[in-house]
């Protein structure tokens, strides 16, 4: 690292203060290490320096993600480098405060939940620098068509509910309470803070990818071969907001088996499968299978500003994806909660509108009770028949996560939840296992990402073919205490991975069984382990999964059977040098002559800064959002559900900001490819096993030189997006829709329950050339049914087209109009099953003004023409 971009390297004496007035004696945090394949290898750096006259005991709360696990902790003090060691918790504690008493220097990091830890740095003496490395490794996400790292930077604050007690053990600002008793541990205090953070992180992923952040602007230097290093364009950032990095352009995940191991010694393998079950036969099945869906929506005061303006877009959106048969309920939550209706509704034009003045009137303030409004949200979804799905969109910060998942895992038995993470800083355990634990899906949208890319891909998780009931036997080669040791299900397009320990080298096969809609399932993978392998950082995601596996396990289990696998748990985490809520990593320096200090070091908590984009503290300053923070009070009380009644929030919080700027111009849609390229198939059956044929008109060949084109290349954006005009109003004319994705992404969001669009005329007549006149515009824009973003909504439009003008044809008259509308019907439909239903809505028409067209389906110029003479009118 460089010093002088270094913020652990200030050039003048960094003079912040905590709320007491003592010196903070982090100076700053570096983040380095290498993307290689589907897994990061990072090392975090904190640099620490005491600027007072007598020794003191550094103590700093940070977060690292919740999937990661934790490989090597060291400290470098008076030009030495010493290794820590992973001991017991209490083993490790006791270690290292006999250390400090006795006047050496240690360091100790305690995990406090899976994504939250605590760094203490003991006995720093005055003037002298110390340097604590964390090392992780973390599996990175498919993102379609790219590789998704995002590393946490701030412990954010968190509603606590519960009544106030118990002892405090930590230097938080909140006060343990009965729900969250581990609060103080928790809640570092909120203060403006001048340290900051560097990165360099090296990608070498074997082709040539395209490096991209929503979040920070990049600075991005190619080396030898493939590799790219990525830094900050500014050189340094604010702990302030999560740190997304995107690689687009990749392979993505890959099917197989990757080992690592040494001659003699045992081995670890990760497994892969990404499975393609995509058939015409299971997806007619599927179809006819109908929803019901709760939309569970966040609106508590850290969803203040650009946050609730992005959940509510996005629950706007996947309103839309509904379709007819399906029943919905929406539930807004904070102190309190309130749902659009006690029970189901149909989803019908008529209760859409009743969603969206619903939506439109939600104010982000109050707390974060979330576990009465979950458990409502399974109490509405009791018939077993169908398929029972519940969407939240929230940043998930709440202190009470392993109660809330267990209870909403426990009560909603068959309910699959789909989250969204949403904002500058998400608390990705609560987003992560409610989805995982439920065999859904979590997806997570930083400010400058695509909300409509993000809740199409969601749903096409969601109505995606599954196997379930999975049965994994490995024959041939003889594995080891695998994780997860509960088998998810497998869905279509997304990889499975499957961890393992081995002892000897060999071939053999897995053999995967299970339930696909009730029908017998079978699939056979390949299974080669190796004799010699070197994967770095693998036997640390096996350890630090199967850990957490016997974590979320414990939670069940009391008096002797919880002992024995808390000391399973020591045991693993020992042996394999992961950390675990019950082992710490500690590290001693022994010391000796001046060196050596003497009395008890004063601790000094480090403050972190206020969350990027919080509304509670944004407008008015860190201090604004500490007073806010230390307020909340500990929860309780009933839930309201029920009618349009308005909340009741319990805690006192800063008005509403101003309506934040619109969403600046999204980056160009990946490749078309995967799980998010079969979402309009997903959505609409008609088009779900047509490929294109000879006959479909070719892709682009009549777009505006101007149109983007649909599948194509992924414009890059390295930094936060550059401050956006006002989007213009809706016109009433379709064409008058901004070229960019955004403009379209509105565009969809006034569809109608039946695919149609009204454009200010309520008539039959009206919607038909409203819908046309849209559907022309999705054409300008290269959008058509196979668009991985919108030709879920595009096939309905179609279809509900086709089916609007045969209704018309048979009262007589309208006869050029509705040509003019299957001839724009065509233009966008993609595949040969869809455009058939539109061909023989022609052909079965008796006026010869509509017949006539079938002679021009193929002439892209002639369909055009009557497309502009219906707009022209």
């Amino acid at each position: 690292m460089n010093p002088s971009i270094d913020p652990s390297h200030p050039s003048t004496m960094s003079c912040l203060r905590s709320a007491e007035g003592h010196p903070v004696p982090l100076l700053g945090v570096s983040l380095s290490g290498e993307v290689l394949g589907g897994a990061a290898r990072l090392v975090v750096r904190q640099r620490y320096r005491n600027e007072e006259r007598r020794p003191i005991e550094a103590i700093y709360t940070f977060p690292l993600p919740g999937e990661a696990s934790i490989a090597g902790f060291a400290m470098e003090c008076a030009g030495r480098r010493l290794e820590g060691e992973v001991k017991e918790r209490e083993e490790a504690f006791q270690a290292y405060d006999e250390a400090i008493a006795t006047g050496h220097g240690a360091a100790l990091l305690d995990e406090e939940r899976r994504n939250v830890f605590t760094a203490s740095v003991g006995n720093l003496l005055p003037g002298e620098e110390t340097v604590v490395e964390v090392a992780f490794v973390q599996p990175l996400t498919a993102d379609e068509g790219a590789l998704r790292l995002m590393i946490p930077t701030l412990v954010a604050p968190r509603y606590t509910p519960g009544a106030a007690g118990g002892d405090r053990t930590a230097h938080g600002v909140q006060e343990p309470t009965g729900d969250v008793p581990d609060a103080d541990r928790i809640s570092p205090e909120i203060a403006r803070v001048d340290y900051g953070i560097t990165v360099d992180i090296v990608f070498d992923l074997g082709r040539d990818v395209a490096i991209e952040s929503p979040s920070h602007a990049l600075s991005v230097r190619r080396e030898e071969g493939y590799r790219q290093r990525v830094s900050l364009r500014n050189d340094k950032a604010a702990l302030d907001r999560d740190i997304v990095l995107l690689a687009a352009g990749t392979a993505g995940v890959q099917a197989g088996v990757v080992c690592d191991r040494t001659s003699g010694k045992e081995g670890t393998f990760a497994l892969t499968v990404v499975p393609d079950l995509f058939d015409t036969q299971a997806h007619a099945k599927r179809a006819s299978s109908r929803r019901d869906v709760v939309f569970v929506v966040d609106v508590s005061g850290s969803m203040q500003g650009e946050s609730i303006d992005q959940a509510k877009r996005a629950l706007r959106l996947c309103l839309r994806h509904l379709a007819e048969g399906d029943r919905f309920g929406v539930i807004a939550f904070s102190s309190d909660f309130k749902a659009l209706e006690r029970s189901l509704t149909p989803f019908t034009q008529t209760t859409l509108k009743a969603a969206d003045a619903f939506v439109e009137g939600l104010r982000a303030d109050g707390g974060t009770e979330m576990l009465e409004p979950l458990l409502a949200a399974a109490g509405m979804l009791g018939d077993a028949e169908r398929d029972r799905v519940v969407v939240l969109l929230t940043d998930g910060q709440v202190g009470n996560e392993a109660q809330i998942v267990d209870r909403v895992v426990e009560r909603g038995k068959g309910v699959r939840i789909y989250t969204f993470g949403i904002g500058t800083n998400v608390s990705d355990v609560l987003v992560n296992d409610l989805a995982r634990r439920t065999q859904g899906a979590a997806e997570f949208i930083h400010p400058g990402e695509r909300i409509d890319e993000k809740v199409t891909a969601q749903f096409a998780r969601a109505t995606a073919v599954r196997i379930t009931g999975l049965e994994a036997r490995f024959e041939g080669v003889d594995v080891g205490e695998l994780a997860p040791a509960e088998r998810p299900a497998l869905v279509d397009g997304e990889p499975w991975v499957l961890y393992g320990r081995y002892g000897q080298p060999g071939m053999g096969r897995l053999s995967l069984r299970g339930t696909l809609r009730g029908e017998r399932f079978y699939l056979e993978v390949p299974v080669e382990l190796a004799a010699e392998a070197s994967r770095p950082g693998l036997e640390a995601l096996w350890a630090g999964a199967r850990v957490r596996e016997l974590e979320e396990s414990e939670r069940g289990l009391s008096g002797k059977r919880a002992e024995a696998m808390r000391k399973r748990i020591v045991d693993l985490a020992v042996r394999h040098r992961v950390a675990s809520k019950h082992a710490s990593f500690v590290v001693i320096e022994r010391r000796t002559g001046d060196r050596r200090a003497h009395g008890q070091p004063e601790a000094r908590p480090v403050p972190v800064s206020a969350p990027a984009g919080w509304g509670m503290s944004s407008r008015r300053g860190p201090a604004a959002a500490a007073a806010v923070f230390a307020a909340m009070p500990m929860g309780g009380g009933g839930p309201m559900v029920g009618g349009p009644a308005v909340m009741r929030a319990r805690v006192s919080a800063p008005a509403p900001m101003a309506a934040a700027a619109p969403p600046s111009p999204p980056r160009a849609a990946p490749a078309a490819r995967g799980l998010l390229a079969r979402a309009k198939q997903l959505f609409q059956p008609e088009g779900a096993a047509a490929a294109r044929g000879s006959a479909d008109l070719a892709a682009g060949s009549f777009a505006p030189p101007s149109a983007p084109a649909p599948g194509g290349p992924a414009s890059l954006h390295r930094g936060p997006p550059p401050p956006a005009a006002a989007a213009p109003a809706p016109s009433a004319v379709p064409g008058g829709v901004s070229s960019q994705g955004d403009g379209l992404g509105r565009l969809f969001e006034e569809q109608l329950a039946s695919g149609l669009w009204e454009r200010g005329d309520s008539t039959d007549l009206g919607r038909l050339s409203g819908t046309a006149l849209c559907l022309a515009t999705c054409h300008d824009q290269g959008v058509d049914s196979a668009h991985p973003i919108y030709g879920a909504q595009v096939a309905k439009a179609v279809e509900a087209l086709c089916a609007l003008a045969a209704s018309l044809l048979q009262r007589g008259g309208a006869d050029g109009e509705v040509a003019a509308s299957l001839a724009a019907a065509y233009l966008v439909a993609s595949g040969r099953r869809l455009r058939a239903q539109v061909r023989d809505a022609v052909a079965a028409a008796a006026p010869e003004a509509v017949r006539a067209l079938l002679g021009e389906l193929g002439d892209a110029g002639a369909l055009r023409r009557r497309v502009d003479a219906l707009r022209g009118a």
